[in-house]
């Protein structure tokens, strides 16, 4: 049975970035943002933190997926690998943001900033968002 190839635009897009990463892969991403490279063993530590149940061969074996998507380099040179994100946060975060527009709000900002402002947003940081709206843009 002849596997049809896949059109030329799908192959460049797979291998052009690392797929978007789950819940639980943001999770481990956020954790090692905050780490720096880190082993399974550090990973889990500091998860478990916020999920005591996590199993530490859970951690291992998302860290393993993740290495495989292309999202986490692994660094083999010791007994314990380590383990660092791809993708800087704020990358990330923008490319996050940028589809989400696009797919839940017709591709408006300004629909997402409303939507946000409406329900996620405390006093204190209403605040900040007005500072930095009437002050120098480029200052931040």
């Amino acid at each position: 049975m002849n596997k049809k190839p896949l059109p030329i635009s799908e192959k460049t897009s797979e291998k052009s970035s690392p797929p978007k990463p789950t819940a639980a892969e943001m999770e481990l991403m956020r954790l090692l943002w905050v780490l720096g490279p880190a082993t399974a063993k550090q990973v889990h530590e500091a998860a478990i933190k916020e999920r005591p149940d996590l199993a530490y061969a859970s951690v291992l074996r998302m860290l393993q997926v993740m290495h495989t998507k292309g999202q986490l380099h692994r660094n083999e040179s010791q007994r314990a690998h380590v383990y660092s994100v791809v993708v800087e946060q704020d990358t990330l975060q923008t490319n996050l943001v940028k589809d989400l527009i696009h797919k839940a709000f017709s591709g408006s900002a300004k629909a997402l900033v409303l939507a946000a402002l409406r329900s996620h947003v405390s006093k204190e940081e209403r605040e900040e968002i007005q500072k930095f709206l009437h002050g120098d843009e480029n200052e931040h």
